[in-house]
């Protein structure tokens, strides 16, 4: 059986907590690997070879940070295709929708390599007599990132680029579900030209992240995952005087307006919808056609497109998505669709069951569409996380603009038509942190920034972008004066400006 051990200043390290978790292939449902559970003792490894290494990194300037950058964007763009097979193997999506996730995290390490510009602080001549004044960007310190299963690639490449990035060094808590290749990442890192202990990859559950929270060397915990376990890292890291960025759930609406390009929203919503199982923060799980002739119609059309959707292994190039990651998780869906016919809504097309042939045990679920979907039902108000698309009926655009502003989760909404007003308005009013017009999943460019409102995102600061250098930084303020000589006068009162 394959031993996945943490990466802990530049060499693999074995767990000493004395457990394990397993590392399926969700295509088969087979063990393919065992991870061990890091206990306090490792984390704290872990922190002091950041610890070690950050005197030297962050005294390393910009430029030279950004070389390493440059030099593991190329390793990784070379190493594309073993990444993408390892992610898919263990996570369960498509290669191409792997590569993708890879991508997406490249992009943030290109934003990355300009970083000596994005640091350049600020610089007032004569703001008073003889007195300038200016400001510097330091890196935090130790910082941690605890990642998710679904992007296991993309998510790490967000937070530890623009961390290294700045001057800090990074321990990162990857998924125990598929914790293959951010270790991998953390190898062509060190390949780039980083010192030891830059990034460390520590595996385990929660008592880990416990251990990240409460460790007094670790200034900084960044964090994506579920709404709850979010609100929780928020609320300790901060009572333990850290920085927090956390990133929980959603439940997105897609809003179709009469006048919308049905052709290509249709395309839109299956692929925003279904895409990777379901399982993106940024999926498209609830569509609101407004008034009945959009809903019959956007229904008529979504359902032809629907049976066509082939559902297959990671490796089938003909595939549109694959299995779910883990058999729990398959679980957990199948019940929200029992759930969903027992609270009335029309069960359309039921994707419970699915079996394909050859991998009868591997973690399937067919594309599943409800219909008549109302607001007080529990699979409208919570996160499924699959392939599962609702229909939720609208007679205007302002009970359309009601759902998302009024559900409790803010990550992202769509909108679809061909009215520039009535987008205009629907982006200014609606209560959602990223809004796509005419775009199903709105993430925005690595150089813009990612984050939710309400329970999609706890803290202050959003991901990547200038909010991630800011995040990761401190800001420190000089106030200098040279004076021609010395003065007998003392100043008992504060200084000023007069």
């Amino acid at each position: 059986m394959r031993a996945i051990q943490n990466y802990i200043n530049g060499k693999s390290a074995s767990a000493s907590g004395g457990r394990a978790g397993r590392v399926y292939d969700p295509n088969t449902g087979a063990q393919q690997a065992e991870v061990g559970f890091s206990s306090a003792r490792d984390i704290d490894t872990a922190v002091q070879a950041a610890m070690a290494a950050l005197p030297g990194w962050a005294s390393t300037n910009p430029q030279r940070r950004a070389r390493v950058l440059f030099a593991f964007k190329g390793l990784v763009e070379k190493n594309m295709d073993e990444l993408a097979h390892m992610l898919s193997s263990e996570h369960g999506k498509v290669i191409a929708d792997s590569k993708g996730d890879i991508q997406r995290g490249l992009e943030v390490i290109e934003f990355a390599c300009g970083i000596p510009h994005a640091l350049k602080g600020e610089y007032t001549e004569g703001a008073g007599p003889g007195i300038d004044v200016y400001s510097m960007r330091q890196p935090l310190g130790v910082v941690a990132g605890i990642t998710p299963f679904n992007f296991p690639a993309m998510i790490p490449m967000w937070m530890f680029g623009v961390a290294i990035a700045c001057g800090n060094t990074f321990i990162l808590k990857p998924s125990e579900k598929d914790p293959s290749v951010p270790v991998r990442l953390a190898e062509l890192m060190m390949e780039a030209g980083a010192p030891a202990g830059v990034l460390n990859v520590v595996h385990g559950d929660k008592e880990a992240v416990d251990a990240i929270i409460a460790h007094p060397d670790i200034k900084a915990i960044s964090f994506v995952g579920s709404s709850d376990i979010a609100n929780y890292i928020y609320q300790n890291g901060a009572a333990n005087g850290k920085r927090v960025q956390a990133m929980g759930g959603a439940k997105n609406h897609g809003i179709i307006l009469p006048d919308a390009d049905m052709d290509q929203a249709v395309k839109d919503l299956v692929g925003a919808a279904y895409g990777s199982a379901g399982e993106r923060c940024m999926a498209l799980p609830v569509v609101v056609p407004v008034g009945k002739k959009t809903a019959d119609e956007l229904r008529a059309r979504l359902l032809p497109e629907i049976e066509k959707l082939k559902v297959g292994i990671s490796t089938d190039p003909d595939a549109q998505y694959g299995p779910v990651v883990s058999s729990a998780h398959k679980a957990k869906v199948e019940d929200y669709i029992g759930m969903g016919a027992k609270e009335g809504a029309e069960l359309v097309r039921d994707g419970r069951g699915f079996k394909l042939q050859g991998y009868e045990e591997g973690y399937f679920i067919g594309p599943t569409l409800f219909d008549n979907v109302k607001t007080d039902m529990r699979t409208y108000k919570e996160e499924i996380f699959g392939p599962v698309l609702q229909m939720v009926r609208a007679e205007t655009f302002e009970e359309a603009l009601a759902l998302p502003s009024n559900h409790q989760y803010g990550n992202g909404v769509a909108i679809f038509t061909r009215n520039g007003r009535a987008a205009r308005e629907f982006a200014a009013r609606v209560n959602v942190g990223m809004v796509g017009i005419n775009v199903p999943i709105p993430v925005p460019v690595a150089y813009h920034t990612f984050g939710g409102w309400k329970r999609s995102a706890f803290g202050d600061t959003n991901q990547h972008g200038m909010e991630g250098v800011k995040f990761y930084t401190k800001v420190k303020t000089i106030t200098a004066r040279w004076p021609e000589g010395m003065t007998d006068d003392s100043s008992f009162i504060i200084p000023t400006m007069r």
